[in-house]
């Protein structure tokens, strides 16, 4: 949170901001010498995660200031497909996702759950879909894929579902302009 704080207060005034990590990010190398391109082996639920983790956290929420992610589609600027928009994400609605934690914490469960949406849409569905939702005229501008970036994601929640007896209702079409409304209205206070 502090991290978070300060790269608020960073964005604000412009300033520039130095974060320092750890070689803890590493976890338990399967590298070494370790160079900066190298992911890790950091288990995220052991005893010393706690440490490794936040200072990971830390430098994605860093990096993600740095990269600067806008809300495209509603200040009317082309929206962003990266590599041939075919990797696929699931994507949830808030109210969906806060009923499953509210069902985690009510029973008597420890451990993991997917609590996500398992209805999966390619980059480009995506673009689409906020297209009609939002503004029939806007552009779709490709660029070249970003590093690392994942081919397909789409969570198995049937572990959810038999234990917390919860599966998200929100569907993208419906949820997305829920979204909007909220986004618009926050455009609106900062203007």
């Amino acid at each position: 949170m502090g991290t978070l704080n300060m790269l608020g207060l960073a964005k604000r005034v412009g300033a520039r901001f130095l974060i320092t990590s750890t070689s803890e990010v590493y976890g338990d190398p399967l590298e070494h010498p370790q160079k900066e391109t190298y992911w890790g082996n950091v288990n995220p639920i052991g005893e010393r995660s706690c440490y490794d983790e936040g200072k990971r956290t830390a430098e994605t929420l860093t990096m993600d200031y740095h990269r600067g992610a806008g809300l495209e589609a509603l200040r009317r600027q082309p929206m962003t497909v990266y590599g041939d928009g075919k990797q696929t994400r699931s994507f949830q609605y808030v109210s969906d996702l806060v009923a499953g934690l509210m069902a985690l914490m009510e029973g008597d469960h420890v451990g993991p759950f997917n609590l996500g949406n398992p209805g999966e849409f390619t980059m480009l569905e995506l673009a689409e879909v906020v297209k009609e939702t939002i503004d029939p005229t806007a552009t779709i501008e490709f660029k070249p894929n970003t590093a690392d970036d994942p081919h397909m994601r789409k969570p198995d929640i049937s572990k959810a579902k038999e234990l917390l007896n919860w599966e998200p209702k929100v569907s993208l079409r419906e949820g997305l302009p829920l979204m909007v409304t909220d986004f618009r209205k926050r455009l609106n206070e900062e203007s």
